[in-house]
């Protein structure tokens, strides 16, 4: 069965209809807008293993910092890098050999982790072994990718969720642990309690198969950023 990626008109069409509550939500909210986060999965992953349980602007600063280990010192591109326009999608990104050739001193002077620095280390060696590349995602569906995905050390199923979503661009993802998703059904389906997986599921049923677009206007409602922005 072919992967169906989101349709942002077909998806928002189903969704108005399907459901009073999100058709509201939709409405009052911005246009979608599903930012692109390049065409590399191992840069996507890495970003995402980077942000963990960090601000954006602390995550940030140690993405950047891992990405100039091998820039070879180019004074150039780590300027660039200061620009307003700049974005970490729009540069080149190490390949995985390069980063199993660095040293984990190397990677934790950059501010990474123990934690980290394994994890990335365990995501390039998935990559290079060609267990992880964007071959083997194009011919894998959702729940096979979740579970190829979260071998990797470090990366667990909301990551793997948030990958399928924004870099994947899979149409029918509904993280159901997601606390900015759960805070908004909680304030929109008015629940007298923060929903169990089991509430997600339910009250999400209608959404399928566009999940993904209900969920980024949820998202949306709450204010929350993603880890597109």
């Amino acid at each position: 069965m072919p992967v169906r990626t989101i349709d942002p008109v077909e998806a928002i069409r189903h969704l108005t209809a399907a459901d009073p509550v999100m058709a509201g939500v939709i409405a009052s909210g911005p246009p979608f807008a599903l930012r692109e986060d390049g065409d590399d999965p191992f840069r996507s992953l890495a970003r995402a293993i980077i942000y963990q349980q960090l601000s954006g602007t602390a995550a940030g600063t140690i993405f950047r910092r891992f990405a100039g280990l091998f820039d070879g010192g180019d004074t150039a591109r780590a300027a660039q890098r200061l620009a307003p326009g700049w974005t970490p999608f729009s540069e080149p990104f190490p390949a995985p050999a390069a980063v199993l050739a660095l040293s984990d001193e190397a990677m934790r002077a950059a501010g990474l982790s123990r934690q980290k620095t394994a994890a990335l280390r365990s995501l390039a060696e998935h990559f290079a072994a060609g267990d992880l590349g964007a071959h083997a995602f194009a011919e894998l569906d959702d729940d096979a990718i979740v579970e190829r995905v979260t071998q990797v050390r470090g990366v667990g199923r909301w990551t793997a969720e948030m990958f399928l979503l924004f870099h994947l661009r899979r149409a029918d993802v509904l993280p159901v642990n997601d606390i900015g998703i759960n805070r908004a059904i909680r304030r929109l389906y008015a629940l007298d309690a923060m929903p169990r997986p089991a509430d997600v599921l339910r009250i999400g049923e209608p959404w399928r198969p566009w999940a993904s677009v209900a969920c980024w206007y949820l998202w949306r409602s709450e204010d929350v950023k993603t880890v597109e922005t």
